[in-house]
């Protein structure tokens, strides 16, 4: 899982020290690939992993501490179940909320969280796709910000430990912020891929 070598410090390796190889690399090198005509990558694939891995950058425990692989090794209980802190964080948190708040509808939750984006965070929309660099696409600025929310996803948490109502709403806002940021910086990066670029007939993101 080449996302787990993000650090703080601004690293960005494998297990073997290999540089570039972590979400954040991923993340340019798919948008570079996509800008290059001349790319040898396949635009649909390119485009498909660079959805992936901006969602992955998103999501705290993906930037997680190397040592327990992000939470996959911290085995916990979601209310009765026997889970890893990973995976609440990848799927727990999102089913608990589909099930008690959305009627299992996961095109009412996207409408929820579009809501916010148009309202109570309508006046954070512009600083998330905000980018000052021209040839990158401050991936490191979305990891920080997830290694720093990972800090909070640990706290009180220990091997066996059981993660209840408390967590649970202690979570959600974050991970549906996460969410919406994620698909915010997503389409910002793709306009400015392809505002002028009409490689392979992707047109901008309106």
């Amino acid at each position: 899982m080449l996302f787990l070598f993000y650090h703080k410090r601004g690293d960005c390796h494998n297990t073997k020290g290999e540089k570039n190889m972590c979400v954040v690399g991923a993340i340019n090198n798919y948008t570079a690939a996509l800008k290059d005509s001349s790319s040898p990558f396949d635009p649909t694939e390119s485009l498909m992993f660079l959805a992936h891995f901006v969602g992955d950058v998103h999501q705290p425990l993906h930037c997680g501490h190397t040592d327990d692989l992000g939470g996959n090794t911290i085995v916990v209980h979601w209310y009765r179940r026997k889970t890893n802190l990973h995976h609440v964080w990848d799927v727990n948190v999102i089913e608990t909320a589909m099930k008690d708040f959305y009627g299992n509808d996961q095109s009412t939750m996207i409408q929820a969280i579009q809501q916010n984006i148009t309202e109570e965070w309508a006046d954070e929309e512009k600083k998330w796709e905000a980018c000052r660099s021209r040839t990158k696409t401050c991936a490191d600025k979305y990891a920080a910000e997830s290694a720093k929310l990972a800090c909070t996803a640990y706290e009180g948490v220990d091997q066996d430990s059981t993660l209840e109502d408390d967590y649970f709403f202690a979570a959600l806002p974050v991970v549906q912020k996460r969410i919406a940021q994620g698909g915010v910086r997503l389409a910002a990066i793709l306009n400015r891929i392809f505002g002028g670029n009409s490689r392979s007939g992707f047109r901008a993101v309106d």
